[in-house]
């Protein structure tokens, strides 16, 4: 019964932590004068604790787990929200696709422009 208490607070801990950082980043999204999402917000605040080693990561774990194992059920209510506009996405079929697939070549060549930048040429390949 112990084991079983505490795992539980294990888990309620994990999402208490995880949801005070959602919530604190909602607020402070609706103070700031910037457009940013309060998730985000919220994400940025768990990293810099996690980061900064405020809050051990052993205590995030249970929870960050068990959300990422069920993520794809996650998505289901965001795809069927997003079918009631097949009509718009379907009139703006070219456009989308264009802007994803030059926004990934983008993405990719920032990468690649900043590794190799950042790792420069590599010696002793043989290429001397």
């Amino acid at each position: 019964m112990r084991t079983v208490l505490l795992i539980l607070w294990r888990y309620l801990r994990a999402f208490l932590i995880i949801y005070l950082c959602l919530y604190a980043g909602n607020a402070l999204a609706l103070l700031l004068p910037v457009t940013i999402p309060g998730s985000i917000i919220g994400m940025l605040i768990l990293f810099f604790l996690l980061a900064f080693q405020l809050v051990p990561p052993d205590w995030i774990r249970p929870g960050s787990l068990l959300l990422i194992r069920y993520m794809a059920l996650l998505f289901v209510p965001i795809s069927v929200g997003v079918m009631s506009y097949t009509d718009l996405l379907s009139a703006q079929f070219g456009p989308i696709v264009v802007s994803c697939v030059v926004s990934t070549f983008i993405v990719l060549l920032t990468v690649g422009l900043a590794s190799h930048q950042l790792h420069g040429k590599v010696k002793g390949t043989g290429d001397e």
